[in-house]
């Protein structure tokens, strides 16, 4: 027979585990991320600041920071023959300094063919390599030499 001690100890010990693993729980939880009005550094000031909305969905609008970002931008719906029946043309450009100082500058246009970006930094691709240009303009002006697949294979052999 166990001494009463002995039960009294084993379950004062499982008290204090128990006590020990809540506590460990509630000092553990989650803590969210607090509101950090200078986590993404100095806010800069709106110089100028400009917005039109006419009735027939054109718009307009642009600004300027203290920090040499320039935004402008402007866009008129296009009537479209389809689903939705209208589009947007949209163009504008934004300008700003890398932070190397130099100075980018990018004009766009965004239509029913996509998004078109044009700037003097970025990258264009390399140029089409002497032997396929040839290859290309001999395929141009030789198409009868062109057959899609091999006749005799597929049992159409003339």
């Amino acid at each position: 027979m166990a001494s009463s001690t002995g039960i009294n100890s084993l379950k004062e010990s499982n008290l204090k585990i128990a006590i020990l693993g809540l506590m460990t729980i509630v000092n553990a939880q989650y803590k969210y991320p607090q509101y950090n009005p200078d986590y993404y550094g100095r806010r800069f000031a709106i110089l100028r600041q400009t917005q039109n909305q006419d009735i027939d969905g054109s718009y307009a609008y642009s600004y300027d920071t203290e920090n040499g970002i320039s935004v402008a931008e402007q866009g008129v719906p296009k009537g479209v023959v389809g689903v939705g029946g209208q589009a947007e043309v949209v163009r504008g450009q934004y300008s700003y300094t890398s932070p190397d100082g130099t100075p980018i500058l990018v004009t766009y246009t965004a239509d029913e063919n996509g998004f078109q970006a044009s700037g003097a930094h970025l990258p264009t691709p390399p140029p089409i390599p002497i032997a396929i240009q040839r290859a290309l303009a001999h395929n141009a002006a030789h198409p009868e030499e062109e057959e899609p697949y091999n006749r005799r294979y597929y049992g159409q052999a003339k």
